[in-house]
This record gives structure tokens, C-alpha cells and sequence, in this order.
């Protein structure tokens, strides 16, 4: 059975940010969140979404992976909005009902706050779906190797890191595997309320559990015929170059977050 890619997942598609450093990736992601979290109006917000949108358009990323991305906060972005706009004390703008009602300030700071995520989430798919797990473990190792002086075992970390972001397929695929044999078997997903939808998911997270016990003891017996020790890390202290394209990207975020701060006062 071919495997299918998971959302976010590497995939070499050619595009320019395949070829950048991961390490620059990671700073760009720092620097672009950032200026989502601190841009203070809607100027600011605008600007990175144009950015993301370019992001995404030269990556070959649809807005649809976007919003595929997004679909499990979908409850909670629109629990969000709720809680801010609506008002149960008379005090609304639009009234629904009695002395409930929305309040136009309320929706759009709740406006703001879901942008921002949505910027964060896009940001995230785009440096996730273009960088390798290797590379990002790499990077992360990195920026931990001075907390090597101090005793962290920096190598044991990008095992474990790696080993976490490469579970995430297995685990997908699993789920899959499981989901169409309960199906098959007759279990119905689809139907009854929330509780009894729960339920039916019981036939399915309890063998998902037992065979990733059984992947991880596989793993495990591999690492051990292969001899792993703590502290066999090395080859993750390997240095990345940073040229033109790196340097150019790192400005670009930098005038990104000055530009959202800034825009808002200009206006």
C-alpha cells in the first residue's frame, strides 16, 4: 500500500526554500511568529498575510493544506469569537435574542487573535512541508550545543527528537490501517451523537496503542543491535552554511516584524 504524505510533511518540491538552510528556516519562523504576535492593528496582519500567501504560492502549498491545518483548532477559533463578542448583559450592538447580542469590538479583537494563529499555522506548514526532520533536528541541536558545556546530552536529544517527528507518519498511517479494518468490520464512525461517535473510536485507539508499543520495542531492539550509546550524537554537531539566500531571508523577516509594529502609526 503506498504511503500517503502527511500534512506538513517533507516533500521535496523544488522550490527556493528547499535549499535554504534550516537553520536560517528556523530563524525566519522565529522572527515572522513574532511580528504576528506583536503587530497591533490590522495593517500589520495584512502585510504578513500577503507574505504568507507569496510563501505558500512559491512553495506549491494550496490554501486548502492551509485549511486543512487548521481544521482541528476550527472549534476553539470559533469558540474564540464567541467568548469575545458575545454578551449575555444588554450591552451588544447586534442583539440575537432577549439581552444576548455581539458586540462589534469583542468580535474584532477575536478577529485578531484567530489571524494571528492562522498566521502562525501557515508559517509552521511552510517551514515543516520544505525542511527534512533531519535538518530541523540538526538545527535544533545547534542552537542546544552550548547547553552541552553544562552536562545536556545534546546527541540524545536529536534521537529523540528525530525519532518523535519520524513516529508521526507511522502513527498516521496506523490510524488509517485501523480505521479501514474496524469499517470493514462493521463499526460505524459516522452515527449517533458525540458520545457514541467516542465510543466507536475506542475500537480503534486501544489496537493503535499495542502496536505502537510494538514499533517503539522494535525500535528499540534495533538500537540496541546497532550498538547505540548515550552521547553517540556526534555527527548532529555537523555546521550548515549560511550564503546570500539565508542572510537576504533573515533581513526580509527582520523588516517583515519592524514593518507590522510600524505600519499600524502610519495610517
Amino acid at each position: 500500500m503506498p504511503r500517503t504524505r502527511v500534512l506538513g510533511g517533507y516533500a521535496a518540491a523544488g522550490s527556493w526554500l528547499d535549499g535554504l538552510a534550516a537553520g536560517a528556516k528556523v530563524a525566519c519562523l522565529l522572527l515572522l511568529s513574532l511580528a504576528a504576535m506583536a503587530a497591533p492593528g490590522w495593517e500589520g496582519l495584512a502585510l504578513l498575510g500577503v507574505a504568507l500567501l507569496a510563501l505558500l504560492a512559491s512553495c506549491r502549498l494550496s490554501l486548502g493544506r492551509l485549511l486543512l491545518a487548521l481544521r482541528p483548532a476550527t472549534v476553539l477559533l470559533a469558540l474564540s469569537l464567541l467568548a469575545n463578542g458575545l454578551v449575555v448583559d444588554g450591552s451588544f450592538d447586534l442583539g440575537l435574542m432577549g439581552g444576548v447580542g455581539l458586540r462589534w469590538a469583542g468580535l474584532a479583537r477575536a478577529g485578531m487573535a484567530v489571524c494571528r494563529i492562522v498566521l502562525m499555522v501557515g508559517l509552521v506548514l511552510v517551514m515543516t512541508s520544505t525542511t527534512s526532520t533531519s535538518s530541523l533536528s540538526r538545527s535544533l541541536v545547534r542552537g542546544l550545543s552550548p547547553l552541552g558545556r553544562l552536562g545536556l546530552p545534546v546527541g540524545d536529544v536529536a534521537m529523540v527528537v528525530v525519532v518523535a517527528l519520524r513516529f508521526i507518519p507511522e502513527v498516521e498511517e496506523e490510524f488509517a490501517l485501523i480505521v479501514r479494518a474496524q469499517r470493514a468490520r462493521g463499526v460505524r464512525f459516522d452515527q449517533g451523537g458525540p458520545v457514541r461517535r467516542l465510543r466507536a473510536y475506542a475500537a480503534v485507539m486501544i489496537p493503535l496503542v499495542v502496536a505502537l508499543f510494538r514499533r517503539s520495542d522494535e525500535l528499540a531492539q534495533a538500537l540496541r543491535d546497532r550498538c547505540y550509546a548515550s552521547g553517540s550524537g556526534q555527527p548532529w554537531q555537523r555546521g550548515e552554511t549560511w550564503g546570500a539566500r539565508e542572510r537576504l531571508s533573515l533581513a526580509t523577516s527582520l523588516a517583515l516584524l519592524a514593518a507590522a509594529i510600524v505600519l499600524p502609526a502610519l495610517f
